[in-house]
């Protein structure tokens, strides 16, 4: 009969065992996901953005894609199907989403318990044999399983995010790129228009100086004046092309032949409005749900340091020995490591480190969130005003002014340059109300990712009126999309 102290440690001994079984069980079964955890990503980003992103793992998820962003291509891009086309083709978005491939395997790999390791040994001399062999296996892993599985998955759950926060990126990059590209192409009509109507003036100018009804001077202001419309010409175009290039680069497309609509969409009714810009950006800000799993990660980690401080290394397996006339020798083997030179202090010093650092870092986060939200929302507003003022204010009044001008040429009060001198002075308002509204534009999208929140759908612009080819006396009429 074994004592009762004997009996309760060998008892105690036995329950460990069994757990450390248990958890050797469940360690073989840490398994991929079926969807290799996008299907998280896609819902956060499809919560920021309004579309969801796609991860194309294999061919059929990769024709799939192409087929959708085919479909989406047969007619004319707007915000909306830009930032979907981006979010389901942009190569660079693709490759970062592979790092969540990798996370998962780590996170797998993490789950599971090392390989044992298989020792062999033989010696010869003498006329005898000797052979060793050992199996080991990592007693301390096997012990720190369940934290190290547990600091994995939390560091896959940050890589998911980070994968959602790349898409919400690409997809701002998208909606900005559309707005520039309309906007570039939008005035370089104009600047056509403009430069057709100096062309046709100056060969007016220039007959009227022939038969003497116009100064040198004058013809020389109107040929300078088609000369720099035909610069201004030059570089708007460019403009354009540049502009639609980078949309073709952010969709991830091969050549740039998108049909984009012929203007922006018109100005809304009423500006955004949200309640609480800054709350609502430390709340779905993915940049601070990674700042504050980063805390919980590293001080998970700062924990399993601590624990396993003075053991660093400690492996148990089974070993015999066998030498030639001699009976098998069987046994155990263990190594652990000594610290003699290393009490673990640095590693937990460096631990305690990374801790703060990422306090620090979580902090300079919310502080740059809040401040960002701030300053998106009031650029926003700014912007808005802006073009509503140009909508409301600057072209009507001229209007008004080139409909006055325009009575007092036909009642013959006045010459066909001074109705020139006043169509060209629309030039620059014109112009000015297009780069409002794409600035709003812009400014619009800045808010949506700085509260990291999708606001309301643009207005669809309506159908263009055809280019019109007027005489000289109103050439610099503001075209129809900029007019109320």
């Amino acid at each position: 009969m074994l004592p009762p102290m004997i009996t309760h440690s060998l008892r105690r001994r036995w329950q460990a065992m069994a757990c450390a079984m248990a958890v050797t069980l469940l360690s073989g079964c840490a398994a991929f996901s079926p969807d290799g955890g996008f299907g998280t990503v896609s819902d956060l980003a499809r919560e920021r953005t309004g579309q969801a992103a796609a991860w194309q793992r294999n061919p059929d998820a990769a024709n799939s894609s192409a087929a959708r962003v085919a479909e989406l291509l047969r007619q004319p891009l707007s915000p909306d199907s830009s930032v979907e086309i981006a979010l389901l083709n942009n190569p660079g978005l693709q490759a970062r989403f592979a790092d969540l491939g990798v996370a998962e395997a780590d996170r797998v790999r993490a789950g599971r318990l090392a390989n044992p390791r298989i020792g062999f040994g033989r010696m010869h001399g003498g006329g005898n044999t000797e052979i060793d062999r050992s199996v080991m296996f990592d007693i301390l892993g096997l012990l720190t399983l369940p934290a190290t599985s547990q600091l994995e998955q939390r560091r896959f759950e940050r890589m998911q995010l980070q994968a959602a926060s790349d898409a919400v990126a690409v997809a701002q990059q998208a909606r900005q790129a559309f707005f520039q590209a309309v906007a570039a192409e939008q005035l370089a009509r104009y600047q056509a228009q403009v430069q057709e109507a100096a062309d046709v003036s100056s060969e007016l100018a220039r007959r009227m100086q022939q038969v003497g009804n116009l100064s040198q001077l004058d013809r020389l202001r109107e040929q300078a004046f088609a000369a720099e419309a035909q610069a201004s010409l030059s570089r708007s175009r460019q403009r354009a092309l540049a502009a639609r290039e980078h949309l073709v680069r952010t969709l991830g497309l091969p050549d740039a032949s998108v049909t984009l609509p012929e203007r922006l969409p018109d100005l809304p009714t009423a500006p955004h409005q949200p309640k609480d810009v800054e709350q609502t950006a430390l709340d779905r800000r993915l940049d601070v749900q990674m700042a504050r799993r980063s805390i919980d990660a590293t001080a998970r980690s700062l924990g399993l340091t601590k624990a396993t401080r003075f053991i660093n290394v400690l492996e148990l397996g089974y070993a015999n020995k066998s030498s030639s006339g001699a009976a098998r020798e069987n046994g155990y083997e263990v190594e652990l490591e000594l610290p003699l030179f290393d009490f673990g202090s640095t590693r937990a010093a460096r631990a305690e480190a990374l801790y703060m650092q990422s306090l620090h870092q979580a902090a300079e986060v919310a502080v740059t969130a809040r401040s960002e939200a701030r300053e998106a929302y009031a650029g926003y507003r700014g912007a808005y005003e802006l073009a509503r003022h140009y909508r409301d204010e600057v072209i009507p009044l001229r209007k008004r002014i080139s409909d006055e001008t325009l009575l007092r040429y036909n009642g013959m009060l006045i010459g066909v340059f001074e109705l020139l001198a006043d169509a060209r002075e629309q030039i620059g308002s014109v112009t000015a109300s297009i780069e409002a509204l794409r600035d709003h534009w812009l400014a619009d999208t800045h808010l949506q990712a700085a509260m990291a929140l999708p606001l309301a759908s643009t207005t669809a612009p309506a159908p263009a009126a055809p280019p019109a080819k007027p005489p000289q006396t109103h050439t610099h009429q503001p075209p129809p999309e900029s007019q109320p």
